[in-house]
């Protein structure tokens, strides 16, 4: 069976990406739910799964000295380019190491080895829509991008054992190594944007990041009302390359007080949603 990767990303925060992801989730018949936006995780905020297994993430080495066979000499700590080894004694700066080897094979005695550090964890568990995985980056560590694949790899292997079709990703904002992780292979991806300049601008890296590593591109215009000149550049834009525009929504305090009650904003505002065209989105993400 094929599975349908639904992957919801932006070009830049604050569009209201995740509140479009948990907006489908109800209407996404059997779904595998995966938060790869694991900088900043917040789907299960609104979701509220219930944890099952936790696993502990590697994506990166540390150098590690032991001190029974140093010799102090040293010769790490004078050749160190990212000043991540401190002096008398010889130790390491776990936040300045980037795992490059160069004090392991230097060291005369052989007391400096690379361990496996923990960049993040993953979560697996249930919601009330079907199971979740998601997972959190420890901050500051560069490792996003396999975290990301961890979480797909983890939700796509959920789906096929328990037969289940669609996977709907909360991808993350921007064109890095993290969304590309999210898109890379997926059927379908939806773009949410919103009608500023920024806006306009930042959906169209992130389409052409889409194009790239993904499937077919959509769109979706949140809180269209807030500049409809803009908003209308941003529909000229999407009809010139090509990408179908799905639904425009409008700014609702309805929408702003479902998330901040944690209840699901599509399930709270239906006619909203519906007038503003949800049948359509729906349709065209699950249409296989």
């Amino acid at each position: 069976m094929k599975i349908n990767e639904i992957v919801v990303i932006s070009g830049k925060g604050g569009t209201g990406k995740t509140t479009i992801t948990a907006s489908l989730i109800p209407y996404i018949e059997n779904p595998v739910i995966a938060d790869c936006d694991v900088d900043a995780p917040d789907l299960h905020i609104l979701l509220n799964p219930r944890n099952e297994e936790e696993e502990l993430f590697s994506g990166s080495v540390k150098a590690k000295i032991d001190e029974n066979l140093c010799t102090q000499c040293n010769l790490c700590y004078e050749r160190c380019r990212f000043g991540a080894i401190k002096t008398s004694p010889p130790r390491i700066d776990t936040a300045k190491c980037e795992g490059c080897a160069l004090c392991e094979y230097l060291c005369p005695s052989g007391a400096i080895r690379l361990d496996d550090a923990k960049t993040g964890t993953v979560y697996k568990g249930e919601t009330e829509y079907g199971p979740m995985i998601h997972a959190r980056l420890v901050p500051g560590e560069e490792t996003s991008g396999k975290l990301v694949s961890k979480v797909r790899s983890e939700a796509k292997k959920r789906a096929k054992a328990e037969g289940k079709q669609n996977v709907i990703i909360d991808g993350s904002p921007g064109i890095g190594c993290n969304v590309i992780s999210s898109i890379t292979g997926a059927s379908k991806v939806l773009i949410v944007t919103e009608p500023t300049l920024s806006g306009l601008h930042d959906m169209k890296r992130v389409l052409e990041t889409a194009r790239r590593f993904s499937g077919k591109p959509f769109l979706i215009i949140n809180k269209c009302d807030l500049s409809p000149d803009m908003s209308e550049k941003i529909e000229q834009e999407a009809a010139e390359q090509g990408v179908p525009l799905l639904m425009k929504l409008p700014f609702n305090e309805g929408v702003v007080r479902a998330i901040s009650e944690m209840r699901i904003p599509s399930l709270v505002e239906k006619e909203l949603f519906k007038a503003a065209g949800w049948d359509r989105v729906i349709s065209d993400l699950t249409d296989t």
